[in-house]
């Protein structure tokens, strides 16, 4: 302030008055704090600040996700019908289905592999109780070699089957971002028909059977028929390959067919949408029979108006009848000859919302009172987005009510917009639109446990209405559970982002893109700068489970596809095999008298010291002969070293200077020729 009245005579010669009582000062003093105000707010942004400069970034907050996870009937008698919401029980967890299905009514009966020109039975993987692995194609994947999976049935119409597959993987494959993409081998599948075996299209995210996952199939199962050619008679879907580069044999130890899938969350209120039906019979997914609304659209284009419940006929005013036919099932009449009033012959015309006990006692949310950013609490946390919806309740000019359904995030003129907080359990309307007044209900809520419903393979479930005993299981983890992310989540991984290399320049980049590479086994690289040719030369060593394993043309394919996506232009790269050498080694030891295994202790340890391919050494790191005489003397059955030589049985590969030896760039050193002279010392 005192800056800017010392400019005023700069400025202005008739401006003289500097007392505050001065309109000129006042409105000066309003000016100078509301910059002060908007600098606080740039140096302090709120959150939706801080969402968008993010968003800049491309970064954006990963949506909750409830838990999928893949149930087996195979326990199951005989069929059954499941609805939609089917719930299912794990402990505190609730599991529902999507859909309406009929499950139990396909299975297994035979798996059989030909390769190496025999078929092979290995129904046993069939079979639960059964863990040991199998090679599906032999040691020795080749284009041709398949798999039959006979079933006792399969689905009449046409519809996505799930298949899953747990794989023997003892090696550390990296993640792939499309689970679909495989560089090793690819399969085609088939069903046996009429007219011999025909292709289906098939979605599989087991890369060929080298990880554990699932399968899709979409089988039309009315053009099947039974496959007699097998040893086990049924209908029969065939696994072809028709690429087999594989790195590593695929080994899977069990396969479980014809699943359903389902999702953790727990519905506490539903809302059904029905065409104008004179009878409309539900089904409530909820375990007590619930509290229930009845709505219909009387106009096109028109709110709904509410329906009471009735089981008299001479009523008049908008009522429907209601029939209870069993614990959870009812039906409803709208009848204008009786009532008076019906709903339309529209498309959505009838909404029904079933609430539970819980939820029926706080339903109401609040009223929209029509200043920006109002924020009102719901009565759950975590909720899932798709499933929730309001009901706001507005008055006509005539005093009747009327009701609309409002999703978060409709951005239309007049609409109610706002936006779902799922982990803090509120909402926040950012324009009331025409709904200001209007009071709001709770249309529609479920909720998730986030990551909580990754549950782990092999559980038994329950499921109310069906029966008391638990006989549906999982034969793979549950997947994708998750609640939204934080701001703080968000800044974390933009944080990580940063410091991620993309671009190689050092030679940890490289290193660090290679170790990376999606879809690879890689043990080890190392990346080395030759200055005479400026090229960098990399050395790869595969995870292959091999010993002395070969870097094969995959490998160095994929490798080099991913390096030029992030090299610098004018940067040349050479990618380098391994190269193995043995070095021989002649010693001879003095060890204490009261150890009775001292050959096999030393021996393991020259092993070890020598073994470029399972420790930590590198590519071409220097084996010094003063680190061997130490890790050998410090043995506690050692008293001393009388003698130890070392020398490289490939002198192409590794040469000696003075004691020590100095393998090439790619070798990898490990234990050749042992001679070890033991001598007990007596202490004389």
């Amino acid at each position: 302030m005192q800056d800017a009245m010392a400019s005023i005579p700069l400025i202005s010669h008739e401006w003289t008055n500097f007392n505050p009582s001065d309109p000129g000062i006042t409105i000066l003093e309003n000016l100078i704090a509301f910059e002060a105000l908007q600098g606080s707010f740039i140096g302090n942004p709120d959150y939706r600040a801080k969402l968008k400069l993010l968003a800049m970034a491309g970064f954006h907050p990963r949506k909750g996700k409830c838990a999928r996870l893949l149930l087996s009937a195979d326990s199951l008698k005989e069929p059954i019908q499941l609805m939609a919401g089917q719930r299912f029980r794990l402990g505190g967890l609730t599991f529902e289905t999507n859909r309406r299905m009929t499950v139990g009514d396909c299975s297994l009966t035979g798996v059989f592999s030909f390769y190496d020109g025999e078929l092979h039975n290995i129904s046993h993987l069939a079979d639960r109780e059964y863990t040991a692995s199998v090679r599906l194609f032999g040691s020795k994947p080749k284009v041709g070699d398949c798999i039959y999976f006979i079933a006792n049935h399969l689905p009449e119409s046409e519809r996505e089957i799930s298949f899953y597959f747990t794989a023997d993987s003892r090696l550390n494959r990296n993640p792939v971002e499309d689970r679909t993409e495989n560089v090793f081998a690819a399969l085609k599948w088939e069903v046996y028909t009429e007219n011999g075996f025909e292709e289906i299209k098939a979605r599989d995210f087991t890369g060929a059977f080298l990880t554990g996952g699932e399968i899709k199939l979409r089988v039309a199962g009315e053009r099947a028929v039974e496959y007699e050619e097998a040893p086990v008679k049924g209908y029969c879907i065939r696994a072809t390959l028709v690429r087999a580069m594989y790195d590593v044999p695929p080994r899977i130890v069990s396969v479980h067919a014809f699943l359903f899938e389902v999702w953790q969350r727990e519905t506490k209120a539903a809302t059904f949408t029905f065409n104008k039906n004179r009878t409309i019979r539900v089904k409530s997914p909820l375990e007590d029979e619930g509290h229930l609304l009845v709505f219909g659209k009387e106009e096109k284009g028109s709110s709904y108006r509410r329906y009471e419940l009735t089981v008299e006929n001479d009523l008049q005013g908008r009522y429907c009848r209601y029939e209870r036919e069993q614990p959870g099932v009812f039906s409803l009449t709208f009848d204008s000859s009786r009532f008076g009033y019906e709903p339309a012959k529209l498309k959505d015309a009838v909404r029904i919302v079933l609430y539970s006990e819980e939820i029926m006692r706080q339903y109401r949310v609040g009223m929209v009172l029509g200043y920006d950013d109002q924020e009102i609490d719901l009565p759950m946390r975590y909720v899932v987005p798709e499933t929730f919806c309001l009901i706001a309740k507005r008055t006509d000019p005539d005093g009747e009510a009327r009701y609309d359904f409002v999703r978060p995030e409709k951005n239309e003129e007049d609409a109610l917009c706002y936006h779902l907080l799922e982990n803090d359990g509120k909402i926040v309307i950012e324009d009331a639109g025409a709904f200001i007044g209007a009071e709001l209900f709770m249309g529609g809520i479920a909720v998730t446990e986030g990551p909580r419903g990754n549950v782990r393979a092999g559980s038994w479930f329950d499921a109310p209405g069906i029966s008391d005993k638990e006989i549906f299981y999982n034969p793979g983890a549950g997947t994708g559970g998750a609640y939204r992310e934080k701001l703080e989540d968000v800044k974390e991984r933009f944080r990580k982002d940063v410091y991620t290399p993309y671009t190689c320049v050092t030679a940890k980049d490289y290193e660090h893109l290679v170790l990376t590479t999606p879809g690879l086994c890689i043990k080890k690289t190392r990346a080395v700068m030759d200055e005479l040719e400026n090229v960098v030369h990399i050395s790869v060593l595969p995870d292959t489970g091999e010993v002395h394993p070969k870097l094969s043309e995959s490998y160095r394919h994929v490798i080099s596809e991913r390096i030029i996506d992030h090299r610098l232009i004018t940067t040349r790269f050479q990618i380098l095999p391994p190269v193995y050498a043995g070095v021989s080694v002649r010693s001879t030891v003095y060890v204490k008298s009261h150890f009775g295994d001292c050959r096999q202790q030393i021996e393991e340890r020259f092993r070890q010291v020598l073994d470029y391919e399972n420790s930590e050494k590198s590519f071409g790191e220097v084996l010094r002969f003063e680190d061997v005489f130490r890790v050998i003397e410090e043995l506690d059955c050692v008293d001393y070293i009388y003698e130890l030589s070392m020398r490289p049985e490939n002198i192409k590969a590794a040469v000696m200077k003075e004691s020590d030896i100095y393998p090439v760039e790619n070798c990898l050193l490990h234990l050749g020729s042992l001679e070890l002279e033991i001598i007990t010392y007596s202490g004389d």
